[in-house]
């Protein structure tokens, strides 16, 4: 079985080197088409229920037509990817425009934790500021795949050689890398557990949040520059926002409604962008049922 799924995996990586031959255009479609599939044969249960939760006064039609664009969108991302893992560095970073770098300009010499939501783009504007801002620092966590492990890692790098963290290194190799100048990207918006998070409204659904931003920001004196990536008809342009003022407060649960509301916002401009496929929701105040359970 080991070696069947090894085959598998290598033979998906000769398929995105492949991919990355083709005009981009091409590939484009050629993710949408997998994305639709993906969402025909069931993989899109889960981006339903989040977006029932997050919209219920929508209708049911047009929900299901907004989980099928995300996973068009999503579909396209992934196969974009493949540029990035093997494409030439002129290739990949034509695909993506920055705005607003101006503001990591201005905070030289000060730490910058670089928020940046799960929208699907960005994994794209990450080697993005990586290039263009050489010196960055992030999150990586190990795959139990050892073929996947090495292509997502070696992406990862490709381009201005960012500092990948362990997730087991804790908060304290983080802070180190903060202080040393380094564009912290960190993706705070995912459901990790109970564990030093607290719940807070997402949409109006009390949602289980990791405190880490606020506490970070606190811990290593450092800026918080919220960060979106969007996906557009020709490529990716990565946003970058004005660094927040008074935060962190001092008041955690304050701070991380802030988050969360920052992220509506930017859902709202763009709602098949944001990664309704993960589980969001799946760990509930004491009482609640997990959603997703069938």
């Amino acid at each position: 079985m080991k070696l069947i799924r090894s085959l598998g995996s290598w033979l998906g990586v000769a398929f995105l080197w492949l991919l990355h031959l083709l005009p981009t255009r091409a590939i484009a479609a050629v993710g949408r088409g997998f994305g639709t599939l993906a969402y025909r044969f069931g993989r899109g249960r889960v981006a339903r229920i989040n977006l029932a939760m997050c919209f219920p006064d929508m209708p049911e039609e047009e929900r299901n037509a907004l989980a099928l664009a995300h996973f068009k969108s999503l579909g396209r991302a992934l196969a974009e990817q493949s540029i990035f893992w093997f494409g030439r560095k002129e290739r990949a970073m034509g695909m993506v425009r920055i705005i607003g770098g101006e503001h990591f300009d201005r905070l030289k010499g000060t730490p910058v934790i670089v928020f940046a939501p799960h929208f699907i783009g960005l994994n794209l504007g990450g080697p993005k500021i990586s290039h263009v801002f050489p010196g960055t620092a992030s999150i990586y966590s190990t795959q139990k795949n050892p073929v996947l492990d090495h292509y997502l890692y070696q992406g990862r790098v490709r381009f201005g050689s960012p500092k990948l963290l362990s997730r087991q290194e804790g908060m304290r190799a983080i802070v180190k890398s903060l202080r040393e100048g380094r564009l912290f990207y960190f993706l705070p918006d995912m459901d990790f557990g109970a564990r030093d998070s607290i719940f807070v409204p997402f949409f109006g659904v009390p949602t289980s949040t990791v405190t880490a931003l606020p506490r970070l920001a606190r811990m290593a004196g450092a800026k918080v520059v919220p960060t979106v990536t969007r996906q557009t008809e020709d490529g990716y342009e990565v946003t970058v926002h004005p660094p927040w003022e008074n935060y962190p407060s001092g008041d955690v649960e304050a701070d991380v409604r802030r988050m969360n509301t920052f992220i509506e916002e930017q859902v709202r401009l763009m709602p098949e962008q944001y990664f309704w496929a993960h589980k969001r929701f799946k760990t509930r105040p004491p009482g609640e049922p997990n959603p997703y359970r069938e």
